[in-house]
């Protein structure tokens, strides 16, 4: 059966749901990030992005860039209500949805329900008319035989458009495009490639995978079939197994003071502790992104067998995961905490009584701050390791 994958884009969807609560910002430059020092852009509107802004780049550049851009503080919660009604329009299309990385983007696997739904063409048409009527926002879409070429098709048309790929055209659509617009190409296997004057995808297909290998070793099946449109990856929705957990500290100004460091770890553990314990779950696997002043980031990752849901068991990995990413002597600008593999913590029985009443114990210690906090608000009861010296 022929595979039919619909990506849906909302183009600077933050930026969009800004402008649907108000309209004054219609046709005028905004850029999302909190105003404080160190600050990144979180995104960006159209005008700004021609203006030469991008998402990560350092607020105070932005500033300079585009001086008549009006700046507003990133309200997440605001861009998930959005998107989970952008959600529950999809999902009575297809059971394969997925959100990608990212506020905006969804894919729809639509093979097999043309019985249903009718042409996978109407099945678009009738979405966009949907968020168009119940969310105002204007998204794009695209159709095509896999979720690469898909994608690519979207930044094709954005910021507004529709791009339909037949099957067994993929190729004859990526030959002229630039390598920057297909997707899983980091910075440096470009610029690889751009050593050997290889900067379209017309120009990489011509090579075989022999080829390839002593250019990219290691990444020639990938681009063998990526400068082909070729892609096997399913459309997976997410489940509740597959949740994640993160949060992140940004550092005012930058430090490698261990002590104000380890603090800024405690506030993150604090806080992804809270919310597993509010869901009723724990996490079987960590991951820890240090990022530098000079804007380079290094992240370290660890899974465990037990599920860690109170607060001193969860800063015992996360410190672990510090000493192993920090390496270098420059300042610290952010540090991002990030759990998933979230399962309902087991209480079993343990041969070792001393060991099962220690874990009892920071348990009922991490519930009974958090009733505290919920109650009187989290400055009313702090823990020592939150307050830098």
């Amino acid at each position: 059966m022929q595979r039919t994958v619909l990506h849906l884009n909302i183009a600077d969807f933050a930026t969009a749901v800004e402008r649907l609560c108000d309209s004054s910002l219609r046709h005028r430059p905004v850029i999302i990030g909190l105003p404080v020092a160190r600050s990144l852009v979180y995104d960006m509107s159209d005008e700004a992005y021609r203006e030469g802004v991008r998402k990560g780049m350092p607020l105070w550049r932005a500033r300079r860039l585009c001086p008549g851009a009006v700046i507003l503080p990133p309200r997440p919660e605001r861009y998930g209500k959005a998107m989970l009604h952008l959600l529950k329009l999809a999902r009575p299309l297809t059971p394969l949805v997925e959100q990608a990385p990212g506020d905006g983007h969804l894919y729809l696997d639509l093979s097999g329900t043309r019985r249903l739904h009718g042409p996978a063409r109407d099945v678009a048409l009738r979405l966009r008319r949907q968020v168009r009527g119940e969310l105002g926002l204007e998204p794009i879409w695209t159709l095509a035989p896999n979720k690469l070429v898909a994608k690519v098709a979207s930044r094709l048309v954005k910021p507004e458009g529709e791009f339909l790929v037949e099957s067994g055209r993929e190729q004859q659509l990526l030959a002229p495009l630039s390598l920057e617009l297909l997707p899983g190409l980091g910075r440096r296997l470009r610029e690889r490639l751009r050593e050997y004057n290889l900067v379209r995808a017309g120009q990489v297909a011509a090579l075989s995978p022999a080829e390839l290998a002593v250019i990219c070793p290691g990444r020639e099946r990938f681009l063998f079939q990526a400068v082909r449109g070729i892609d096997h990856t399913p459309v997976q929705p997410r489940t509740r197994s597959r949740g994640v957990v993160r949060t992140s500290h940004l550092f005012t100004p930058d430090s490698n003071r261990e002590d104000e460091v380890r603090c800024g770890l405690a506030l993150l553990v604090e806080e992804v502790g809270y919310r597993l314990r509010q869901q009723g779950l724990g996490c079987c696997r960590m991951s820890l992104v240090l990022t530098y002043s000079d804007g380079i980031s290094t992240r370290r990752q660890a899974s465990f067998r037990t599920i860690l849901s109170d607060n001193r068991s969860l800063f015992l990995q996360a410190e672990l995961l510090l000493h192993r990413a920090w390496r270098r002597r420059l300042r610290i600008r952010s540090l991002a905490l990030v759990c998933d593999r979230l399962r309902t913590p087991v209480h079993q029985l343990s041969l070792f009584g001393l060991v099962n009443q220690r874990q009892q114990r920071n348990h009922a210690l991490s519930t009974a701050l958090d009733t505290i906090h919920k109650r009187f608000g989290r400055a009313k009861l702090v823990r020592g390791s939150l307050l830098a010296k």
